[in-house]
């Protein structure tokens, strides 16, 4: 069974909350558990943390025996050159993923760190966004 793993930046802990009109309403503890019912074949864990060296010491964690991580660096995504560089020193593929449409928001967050060591990126499509992730690794 492959393992994906979803890694989730700061603020994220606050989805369902956090401003509905950009981020949804459904929490993402509820949408993981509709994840992993209809993917059964595959063990999608999941983190959460709004400490970038937490972030970082997981990836370390899993980065050598996950078949796949789903990163969602979240505000880390523009500032982090660290995420960036656990990123280029593990082994396990790395998707980037933004619920929101990044480059139609502020100026700032159309900058990632992350994009030039993921394997790709999947940006605005809500939550969706992470389904379409875990079906590149499937």
């Amino acid at each position: 069974m492959k393992k994906i793993i979803i890694i989730n930046g700061p603020n994220l802990n606050l989805l369902g909350m956090r401003e509905p009109s950009v981020y949804g309403s459904e929490t993402f503890e509820h949408f993981l558990s509709q994840l992993q019912q209809n993917y059964p074949h595959l063990e999608i864990t999941y983190f959460q943390s709004n400490i970038e060296g937490e972030l970082i010491s997981k990836l370390h964690e899993v980065g050598f025996s996950h078949d796949g991580i789903i990163l969602n660096a979240a505000g880390y995504t523009h500032t982090s050159i660290a995420l960036a560089d656990a990123i280029r020193a593990i082994k396990s593929p790395v998707v980037e993923v933004h619920i929101s449409n990044t480059f139609s928001r502020e100026e700032f967050r159309h900058h990632s760190y992350i994009s030039a060591v993921a394997k790709g990126i999947i940006v605005g499509f809500g939550l969706k966004s992470y389904e379409l992730a875990v079906k590149y690794f499937e």
